[in-house]
């Protein structure tokens, strides 16, 4: 089965994991989505579930509808991606490039962070509604996949999985910081 993918994020995502996908030339069956359709093979949809920890355990289908909900995001180096402050109602999968996450302390951004490809930033603005408590700034020209917690928590049969990835997340994240 084939689903309505972003043909840049199915290329960026392939080329993360180092697999080919496949473009269809079948229109789009919804007037309102321009480009092709990417069909992406279990094989693919594996790599993807294994190289980004957000998407562990997730289901072909379900990884496959939640690709969809994505909005790709293109991020110059430098470029802030959200300030400390802003109310988080997103997360974000970097797909290609690298970012820092800093926090303002005693006058000067602290780097707190490094990601790149296949990490995630962002997801405590699933957990609850809050101000961002860090600035993540792109470090190298960045394209990541937005995901809006609205349109995740309207999937639940990926929404559960999702959350429990980023429990996991979050736990390994205090685990190396207590250590």
């Amino acid at each position: 089965m084939s689903t309505r993918v972003d043909p840049d994020v199915a290329y960026l995502f392939a080329q993360n994991v180092g697999a080919k996908y496949i473009a269809d030339t079948i229109p789009p069956a919804q007037p309102k989505s321009a480009g092709p359709s990417i069909k992406l093979d279990a094989q693919i949809v594996k790599k993807i579930a294994n190289s980004v920890a957000i998407f562990a355990g997730m289901p072909h289908e379900s990884l496959l509808s939640t690709l969809d909900i994505a909005e790709l995001r293109q991020f110059k180096a430098a470029s802030v991606v959200f300030k400390e402050g802003d109310v988080g109602k997103s997360f974000y999968v970097i797909i290609v490039g690298a970012v820092a996450v800093q926090k303002m302390h005693e006058g000067r951004d602290v780097v707190l962070a490094r990601m790149g490809a296949g990490e995630c930033f962002g997801e405590m603005a699933l957990v609850r509604d809050d101000i961002r408590t860090a600035t993540v700034v792109a470090e190298r020209d960045c394209a990541a996949l937005c995901f809006e917690r609205v349109h995740i928590d309207a999937h639940p049969q990926s929404a559960h999985l999702i959350y429990k990835n980023i429990a996991a997340i979050l736990a390994k994240r205090l685990e190396e910081r207590s250590l």
